[in-house]
């Protein structure tokens, strides 16, 4: 008989926001980490599944689900420069590295000394950065439907662009262009309804978050030397049709780490934890429970 396990809402303050998590489970401490128009209950099939080997530390990002959102600094000025000019005070947008280190104060708070890491989309670069940040805290990372490169020029203006619809139409027209997309032909073709499901799951999000998630990933720079050369068990996991994070920009990131364990999923877009999910958790059960 499989052991009941209670899967428990939590919440911290984190500078002047409230970030809400879930926990549940023993063991092996692993944080799954969302993506980018999505909250931490993508992970609902793993967590599920997970929760029966491991401690899972499942949180929504600043923004995201239940979280707050996570209030931009103004910049120190130089007095000479800019006493008595009359502009308005610059402000230090919120970056992929503030995101990462929310992370690693949600794990003070549950007293966690290391983990290991996985996250999805713009979840992958805030885990790149927390490996950067703070490797002595990480067992092992890995990367899902994400890359360590920084956006081409193009891909900026396109991030640009993005910014200036959401102003101008909010977030909600903009994500429901967007979600399906994300999927493979196959999952959209079946099951439309959980398409529709998380394009509506999206009208939860404000147009500052939003916009300050679309920043923060159209600033962050190139990581693929925290790939590089890393002693850190790293996985990869890719689909075949996957446009925001092609499996062809993936796959040359794969020989940088020292011991990569890299997967891929056939006809499946960027949400392998719906469209894949028997798959999916099996490679991340493998990746958990790695000698």
């Amino acid at each position: 008989m499989e052991k009941k396990i209670t899967l428990v809402k939590k919440s911290f303050r984190y500078q002047t926001a409230n970030i809400a998590y879930r926990i549940s489970g023993s063991g092996k401490p692993l944080v799954l980490v969302h993506g980018f128009g999505e909250d931490s209950h993508i992970w609902d099939e793993q967590v599920s599944f997970l929760q029966q080997h491991c401690l899972l530390i499942v949180p929504d990002l600043p923004g995201s689900g239940e979280s707050e959102r996570l209030e931009e600094k103004l910049k120190v000025k130089s007095q000479k420069s800019e006493e008595n000019s009359g502009a308005e005070p610059a402000i230090d947008a919120i970056s992929i590295e503030d995101y990462s280190d929310c992370i690693k104060a949600l794990l003070e708070q549950e007293n966690i000394a290391n983990c290991t890491m996985l996250g999805h989309s713009m979840g992958g670069y805030i885990t790149l950065a927390f490996a950067e940040k703070y490797p002595e805290v990480l067992t092992g990372f890995g990367l899902i439907h994400s890359t360590a490169f920084a956006d081409s020029e193009e891909k900026k203006r396109n991030r640009q662009k993005s910014i200036e619809l959401i102003e101008s139409y909010g977030p909600y027209p903009f994500l429901r262009n967007t979600i399906p997309n994300l999927f493979g032909a196959k999952f959209k073709a079946n099951y439309p309804e959980r398409v529709e499901a998380l394009i509506q799951s999206s009208q939860n999000f404000t147009k500052e978050a939003i916009e300050q998630y679309t920043l923060a990933m159209m600033n962050r720079p190139d990581k693929t030397a925290v790939l590089r050369g890393n002693p850190l068990p790293v996985l990869f996991v890719m689909g075949t049709e996957d446009l925001a994070a092609p499996m062809a920009d993936v796959m040359q990131q794969t020989p940088l780490p020292i011991h990569s364990i890299v997967r891929v999923l056939q006809n499946t877009g960027h949400i392998g934890m719906w469209e894949a999910t028997a798959e999916m958790n099996s490679i991340l059960l493998g990746f958990i429970n790695r000698p």
